[in-house]
Parts: structure tokens; C-alpha cells; sequence
């Protein structure tokens, strides 16, 4: 059989060597988010920039669906970040 070249990789292979973002499927990544409400480690998170420029992180629970953004590691509002994403004129 011949052997496959690094473009084929099985998805633990590629899993083991993504970094940033896509570092989420990653067990060392998944263990740092916990749900503020349940505890839960099933949890999505990811980090964005808003229209008006600034920097966040979201997270959504699979168990109890909070929700949750986090700016500076300093919760924000529903509306704060509903105002943050308008259109600048």
C-alpha cells in the first residue's frame, strides 16, 4: 500500500495540528470554557470583532443554551452588543 502524503491526514491527525481558532476541536482548548450557569463543558465558543471594531468572545452552552459575550473578560449585555452591531453610517 502506498504511503499518503501529508494532504491526506486523518481528522485526529489534523485535529493534533490546528492552532488558533480552529484550535477548538482540540482536547487542551475544550476544557477551557465552562458554562456560567450549568458547569457544563459542552460549550461553544469563539472569538469575533463587532462592527464598531471591537474585539469579543461568544460562548453558547449545548446543555442549558446561556449565552454569553464576553468583551475585555467582562460580560456584556444583549443589547450592548446588539448597539455594538449597527451599521455605521
Amino acid at each position: 500500500m502506498p504511503k499518503l502524503s501529508s494532504a491526506y491526514r486523518t481528522s485526529r491527525q489534523a485535529a493534533a495540528e490546528l492552532s488558533g481558532p480552529a484550535s477548538l476541536v482540540n482536547a487542551e482548548a475544550r476544557h477551557l470554557t465552562k458554562c456560567r450557569i450549568c458547569g457544563s463543558e459542552r460549550v461553544t465558543a469563539i472569538a469575533m470583532t463587532l462592527t464598531d471594531g471591537s474585539p469579543v468572545h461568544f460562548a453558547s452552552c449545548h446543555l442549558c443554551e446561556n449565552r454569553w459575550w464576553l468583551q475585555d473578560e467582562a460580560p456584556l449585555t444583549f443589547d450592548h452588543v446588539i448597539a455594538k452591531t449597527r451599521k455605521i453610517a
